[in-house]
């Protein structure tokens, strides 16, 4: 049989607590729960991989932050987007000319304004906008395109 997976929703940003408490929860009372993952840019839910819809509620019942269990499971290919690897250290710098490759700006050229690599954001300023407005970003939702330093755009430079 198949193992599930199920999403939890917790308190936003407490994610890493609810996982420590249910870790606890899934010892004690020998539950099947096999995994538990914070998926990256997901905030407000973890997931389980369990047995059974009932041992992934008995593994969250009674903890601090967590709200309970979705009814409906949740399939791999749902959150195989957000399960990544270890990320490589970004190679973004401010000035850079960076593509929006997710969200509502998804295709936007911007530029860099800074960065706060410890929240993994960047605020950027649409190039095509009137009025240039910054927007704060996830840093993996852009992809340089081009050093303010030179003007080859890097595409060409990897031939």
């Amino acid at each position: 049989m198949e193992n599930k997976i199920f999403a939890v929703r917790t308190t936003a940003n407490r994610e890493e607590q609810v996982l420590d408490f249910l870790e606890n929860n899934v010892r004690k009372k020998k539950l099947e729960v096999y995994s538990a993952i914070n998926a990256h840019g997901m905030r407000g839910y973890i997931f389980l991989e369990a047995k059974t819809q009932e041992d992934a509620e008995q593994s969250c019942a009674g903890i601090p932050y967590s709200r309970g269990v979705l009814p409906k499971q949740v399939s791999y290919e749902e959150i195989e987007p957000m399960l990544e690897q270890i990320k490589a250290p970004m190679n973004i710098q401010e000035r850079d000319i960076v593509e929006i490759i997710q969200g509502p700006f998804k295709k936007e050229k911007a530029k860099v304004k800074r960065m706060d690599e410890q929240k993994e954001e960047v605020v950027v300023e649409l190039l095509e906008a009137a009025i240039p407005i910054p927007i704060t970003v996830k840093m993996d939702w852009v992809k340089v395109i081009r050093r303010e330093s030179d003007e080859t755009p890097l595409e060409e430079k990897e031939d």
